[in-house]
């Protein structure tokens, strides 16, 4: 543990902080592809009986309308948390008829992009927005890339705790700038860490060759004999590497940690300024909108990275704008696959894991970076995304290389204190025991996700395609078994009905055309 962590430590063992520690706040956005009983993506519609995906505040879709999106509230309970989760899915399951839940990152079967419908949200201005915006990911990107679902997990400390170590620090420069520069140096050391979250938690070592029918070019070995998976030995999580929500156009982009105004200028700049690549789509030409604009980002979405900072917007309000306006609020973790192993795709443990790392990097010194740290970082990811269980696997560390294993030791040592903290402010060992969990992995890979997807796969003799069907038919029968209490299946009732009326007064509010709404937005951009 370094001096600096410790002395970050101690400080919070004084009086007062034990219950500020004890209200971290956690929300949970999961993704799973609506499939048919035979496992190809559902063409059916969002269901009705879900709601409005505009505007239900817990059920939505993603990029089409088979890839449903579920979002937990804000919470300070790791449980309640997982039961809201698992009161959604059974919810939804109660409403699926016989569709299923895809229970893995990497998608079913797919036959190419025409079988990919595009998600649609009614007729108001904000519904056309984000349409168009899904349909210039899919000409930029193609729509196979936007089946890929995983897990977003929002993390945040309480405006207590901030106001807490403000003072403490002496007040060093205004209370907003003091939380926004603190998330950053979060960010900065989650990208410097972030490869043990692929290695310990990457579900995704494989794929079904659907997935890249025509292509080439992907690097990939065959798994069985008839060619049916797709695979990597010692891959972690290929959703994380070129095959998944990865942009060529996008590794130009040079997105600086090092301060809120820089992070916003950067991604103003991407959204402003056209690119070549995309003039040939049609951006609104004769009112013909197959992207929102031909710049190198149509909104602050598209920047594909393992965590952003956030803060919830206004209606109508910009991303950018609202970190511009009102600083940080909180960080979005965006590089976790879905595990197939658990009904909601993580567990307990793994969030008590989350929670220690995530503080880890909030409390450990985080100097500034530069695009040559940067550059290592992304060698380093990109190596454990596609080798992360090789033995003897190297990564770059402190101007020189190290073994994966030692690195990872050396980390997780480093958040012992962390996770002692954790477990006494709320009286109990899980933080060390998930720590210790994941300690077990880097002794033994096999133990990773990762390796338990070849494994089975090899020991039950089925494809990708057969194991991942399997455990979506296993906990499709778990939720539809799953009483829901009466209040709750009441309240999931009310919220549908109330979704749908949201969404007619969203529509019947609208003044504006389309153009002048999307110049009215992007008018927002030019006063960053």
């Amino acid at each position: 543990m370094t001096p600096y962590l410790q002395a970050q430590l101690q400080t919070l063992t004084s009086p007062g902080y034990r219950q500020l520690i004890n209200t971290i706040q956690r929300g949970i956005e999961k993704e799973s592809l609506r499939i048919t009983p035979e496992g190809r993506l559902a063409q059916t519609p969002h269901p009705a009986s879900l709601g409005s995906a505009l505007t239900h505040p817990s059920i939505t879709t993603d990029y089409s309308e088979a890839l449903l999106e579920f979002i937990t509230p804000v919470d300070t309970s790791i449980e309640h948390s997982l039961d809201t989760l698992a009161d959604v899915h059974s919810f939804v399951y109660a409403q699926l008829e016989d569709e299923l839940l895809w229970a893995a990152s990497m998608p079913c079967v797919v036959n190419g992009d025409d079988s990919i419908p595009v998600a649609e949200y009614g007729n108001s201005n904000v519904a056309r927005m984000k349409t168009v915006y899904r349909y210039g990911l899919g000409h930029r990107y193609g729509r196979l890339m936007q089946t890929i679902a995983g897990i977003h997990y929002n993390f945040s400390m309480p405006a207590e705790y901030w106001q807490r170590a403000w003072d403490d620090a002496g007040k060093p420069e205004p209370l907003q700038d003091y939380i926004s520069n603190r998330y950053l140096g979060l960010i900065r050391n989650f990208h410097r860490h972030s490869w043990l979250l692929i290695y310990l938690f990457g579900a995704s070592p494989a794929v079904c060759a659907s997935f890249l029918r025509g292509r080439d070019q992907h690097g990939l070995q065959p798994f069985d004999e008839q060619g049916k998976t797709l695979h990597m030995p010692h891959a972690t999580a290929l959703r994380m590497g070129d095959l998944g929500y990865n942009s060529s156009a996008q590794r130009g982009l040079k997105v600086c940690y090092n301060s809120l105004d820089n992070y916003i200028s950067a991604l103003r700049d991407a959204i402003m300024d056209p690119h070549p690549d995309y003039q040939g789509i049609a951006s609104g030409r004769d009112g013909n909108y197959q992207q929102l604009n031909d710049s190198l980002l149509q909104i602050e979405n598209e920047f594909y990275s393992t965590i952003r900072p956030k803060r919830v917007t206004r209606p109508g309000e910009a991303p950018l704008k609202a970190l511009h306006r009102a600083g940080i609020e909180y960080i979005e973790v965006r590089c976790l696959d879905i595990n197939p192993f658990t009904p909601v795709g993580l567990d307990a443990q793994q969030i008590h894991f989350l929670d220690t790392f995530l503080l880890y990097c909030l409390l450990e010194e985080s100097p500034p970076c530069d695009s040559d740290e940067q550059s290592r970082q992304a060698a380093n990811l990109n190596a454990v995304v596609n080798r992360g269980r090789e033995p003897g696997l190297e990564l770059f560390a402190n101007g020189g290389s190290r073994p994966l294993s030692a690195l990872a030791d050396d980390l997780l040592s480093g958040m012992s204190g962390v996770a002692e903290l954790l477990d006494n402010c709320h009286d109990n060992t899980l933080y060390s025991a998930a720590l210790e969990e994941q300690c077990s992995r880097v002794a033994d890979p096999e133990r990773t996700p990762s390796a338990r997807v070849l494994r089975e796969m090899r020991e039950r003799d089925v494809p990708f395609f057969r194991l991942a069907m399997g455990y979506s038919e296993r906990w499709a029968q778990y939720f539809r078994e799953r009483p829901l209490p009466p209040e709750v299946a009441q309240r999931f009732a009310a919220e549908t009905a109330s979704s749908l009326a949201a969404q007619q007064a969203v529509e019947a509010a609208d003044e504006l055309g389309f153009e002048d709404y999307l110049a009215q937005f992007y008018a927002q951009y030019q006063k960053l």
